[in-house]
């Protein structure tokens, strides 16, 4: 099916989709700063991550490791204590594993070609979309939960999109595409679905679309698709590995297997949790069972 049979004012919703962008897009530091390295760390630390954690560390980041081949000749438990506390760690160990990649094949740039970029550590598909449109400003298919959101929502009149993304869906993100500023209506649709188009508070009143969103247009109908489930936390695997985690980084050398028992008190959790830290390159052992990042 064609774009213009899916949606009636295509010219419209990029228009004014882009000019709210252009009037109320927030000021983050790798949108100041749109260089290939800066976007790539920015997309590694955002998955999964809110912007306000990202933002701080983030900062650190680039402050200490402003290229590729600065982070790469650093060590990669270095990187992981730096990562601070935005989760999923083994995203420093990705990150860190591509810069050494960067420097030994691409002679220390972040490389513009979306097939070279799709073969460093840690870079899938969106990962490889979202850097080859924000930093080389490519025609490129951009969708994140936000953007997935917002079509959802403005094209499908759904509340929320499917668990995973189809192929209608993304040939309707092509279709979408516009014709000029692909760059900078992938940033807006993201920015959108962000702060305006939200999943539990859309905040319709101030969105510039408002008068063109079919799920709005149709009485706002409930999801009818399968429950949508929040992330369990406590007690965790994940949590456990958190707190086993933060006391490595929190260490200034070596810490003694004891030391992890007055952070989790399961000691076969535990035992299971410092394997797998070990298992993923995480952490490394020392001297008498000791571990270090």
């Amino acid at each position: 099916m064609s774009t213009s049979a899916q949606y009636d004012d295509i010219e419209s919703l990029h228009t004014r989709v882009i000019d709210w962008f252009d009037a109320q897009a927030r000021d983050l530091p790798w949108r100041r700063d749109p260089r290939p390295w800066p976007v790539m760390v920015s997309e590694f630390m955002l998955q999964q991550t809110p912007v306000v954690r990202v933002v701080p560390v983030f900062e650190a980041w680039m402050t200490r490791w402003p290229t590729p081949a600065a982070l790469a000749a650093d060590s990669s438990g270095e990187a992981v204590r730096r990562w601070g506390r935005l989760g999923y760690p083994r995203r420093a160990l990705r990150l860190h594993a591509a810069a050494t990649a960067i420097v030994e094949q691409h002679g220390g740039e972040v490389p513009p070609r979306r097939a070279d970029l799709l073969a460093l550590p840690g870079v899938g598909d969106y990962t490889a979309s979202a850097i080859a449109s924000f930093a080389f400003g490519d025609r490129q298919v951009v969708l994140d939960t936000n953007v997935r959101r917002v079509f959802a929502r403005i094209v499908g009149g759904r509340q929320f999109p499917a668990d995973a993304v189809t192929a209608a869906e993304r040939s309707l993100a092509h279709d979408l595409l516009p014709p000029r500023d692909a760059d900078r209506w992938a940033a807006a649709t993201m920015e959108l679905g962000a702060v305006v188009c939200s999943a539990r508070s859309p905040t319709c009143a101030v969105c510039p679309v408002t008068d063109l969103c079919r799920w709005r247009a149709a009485g706002y109908p409930a999801h009818e698709g399968p429950a949508r489930r929040g992330q369990a936390w406590a007690g965790t695997d994940r949590q456990c590995r958190g707190r086993l985690l933060a006391v490595l980084r929190d260490a200034d050398g070596p810490v003694p297997a004891q030391e992890f028992r007055d952070v989790w008190a399961d000691d076969t959790q535990r035992e299971r949790c410092l394997d797998s830290l070990l298992d993923d390159g995480l952490a490394h052992l020392g001297a008498n069972g000791s571990l270090v990042l």
